[in-house]
């Protein structure tokens, strides 16, 4: 089925949040983190190595989903007469997280945050990555400042990062951003992040990089129950997503200039996979230019005209396969992203990252021109496996959800047809089929013909298996 994330309201039926339960003890996700962890994170809450320069001057801001408490990023944006000076103040997970203690152990088995549509499964206790290291609005935290300096056409000229305190403004979500600039209200940091968004993207456009525009997946109520619907994601958090890819630049760069650290690599497409893509475009009518990259055509695309959904679908084939490297001496022979378009590290969610806080660590010395801490160092070799542990757990969890979800709203429906799009076939006489109402990806058997539009009957919707599968009427 789908891979998608999915969006639940507050309420949800109680079928659905024993699925979810079931869900938690099936991937063997954590209930509660062990009680020599919630100790010492009380403690440490309390005691921060609070150090650096005095920032809380800059008028920092917060963009985040709604209802997020966990937030690791706040930015301040300027114009300088030669361009832009981007701030990017980090959770400063390390004043409170020491390499070897307990809180590092219990983060190193959990690797990254999991969440699930009823709450998340957290790296870190709630006391700090809800509170203490939070860069809640109002309060004084220590963080990890990025400074980067861009020219007109928002390259990067200089990059910078070092320990300092900060004072968040305000907590804004993605909608009020979007609406201020839309209405023409945005001014200071809102104006400017559509303006150097738009610069960074068109830059991404330039170097071949890969953004899918893709939809989610929201469970909303309706008449006395709940549907499925797609909401595409606003341009606002392209903006806010260029500003941490511009963050994560700069820190590979520092690391690989310094031969030490730890990278999110993906390796460039099989020219087999990249043929196949081609010629589902052709198939399709989606134009992609003679000697255009691949980046440049996914730019364009709108998920909602059926043959571009599918190819966006078909075309994520490209994008598979990443992970993270570490190093300690010469770079690996794999830097780069291929997404990207350049070699891109972790650094802007140390709060649900554990990689994140061992590579700002890094950053952090190499900038001050001090040697690693030696149990940073240490620890960067397990990384990469601990990281894709950790994935390997949140997709599962993702997709079991979704597969849940739609299978919930479905299984009155057996037997109805309903109208839907072909994004994906195989060799199995089958494929997958995206419906427009509900916002339903599944299974569907027969001779389907790809980028089209058919009619499809629902033969299985069963929750306790979350299975939905169509067959074509």
């Amino acid at each position: 089925m789908s891979s998608t994330s999915i969006h639940v309201p507050g309420e949800v039926p109680a079928r659905l949040e024993d699925g979810f339960d079931r869900v938690r003890r099936e991937l063997k996700l954590p209930a509660d983190f062990p009680q020599a962890v919630l100790t010492e994170a009380e403690w440490v809450a309390e005691v921060p190595r609070l150090s650096g320069l005095d920032l809380t001057d800059l008028p920092f801001i917060t963009v985040d989903p709604p209802g997020s408490m966990d937030l690791d990023q706040a930015l301040h944006l300027e114009r300088l007469p030669g361009g832009y000076r981007v701030w990017y103040a980090i959770a400063d997970v390390g004043a409170f997280v020491r390499p070897g203690g307990v809180i590092d152990a219990e983060a190193r088995a959990r690797g990254a945050t999991v969440y699930l549509p009823t709450g998340n499964v957290p790296l870190h206790p709630r006391v700090l990555s809800e509170g203490a290291a939070s860069l809640l609005p109002g309060a004084t935290r220590p963080a990890a400042v990025w400074r980067v300096d861009l020219d007109p056409d928002g390259r990067t000229v200089g990059a910078d990062v070092q320990r300092a305190l900060v004072r968040s403004r305000e907590r804004l979500d993605y909608a009020y951003v979007q609406a201020a600039v839309d209405t023409g209200t945005a001014d200071g940091t809102l104006g400017l992040l559509a303006e150097i968004g738009r610069l960074r993207l068109e830059l991404e456009r330039e170097r071949g990089g890969v953004t899918l525009p893709t939809p989610d997946q929201e469970m909303v109520p309706a008449e006395g129950g709940y549907r499925l619907e797609y909401r595409l994601p606003l341009a606002a958090e392209a903006w806010n997503a260029q500003l941490s890819l511009l963050t994560g630049m700069a820190a590979a760069a520092m690391m690989l200039d310094a031969e030490i650290g730890v990278l999110r690599v993906l390796p460039a497409p099989r020219p087999a996979d990249l043929a196949k893509v081609r010629r589902v475009a052709q198939a399709l009518e989606v134009p992609w230019p003679e000697g255009a990259a691949y980046g440049s055509v996914v730019h364009d695309l709108d998920a909602k005209i059926p043959q571009q959904a599918a190819f966006l679908h078909e075309a994520r084939v490209l994008l598979r396969g990443a992970g993270y490297v570490a190093f300690d001496g010469a770079p690996p022979k794999l830097a780069d992203h291929a997404a990207v378009a350049a070699p891109y590290a972790h650094v802007t969610a140390p709060l649900r990252r554990l990689a994140d806080r061992y590579a700002t660590e890094v950053c952090l010395a190499v900038a001050a021109g001090e040697p690693v801490p030696a149990d940073v160092r240490a620890g960067l070799a397990a990384l990469p496996e601990a990281m894709s542990a950790s994935g390997r757990r949140a997709g599962a969890a993702e997709r079991a959800c979704v597969d849940l979800v739609e299978a919930f709203l479905l299984r009155d429906r057996v037997g109805q047809a309903f109208s839907a799009m072909v994004i994906d076939t195989d060799e199995r006489g089958g494929g997958l089929v995206q419906l427009a109402d509900p916002a339903v990806i599944a299974r569907c058997d027969g001779e389907l013909p790809l980028g089209e539009r058919v009619t499809v009957r629902l033969v299985q919707a069963d929750p306790a298996a979350r299975a939905v599968r169509f067959t074509l009427s």
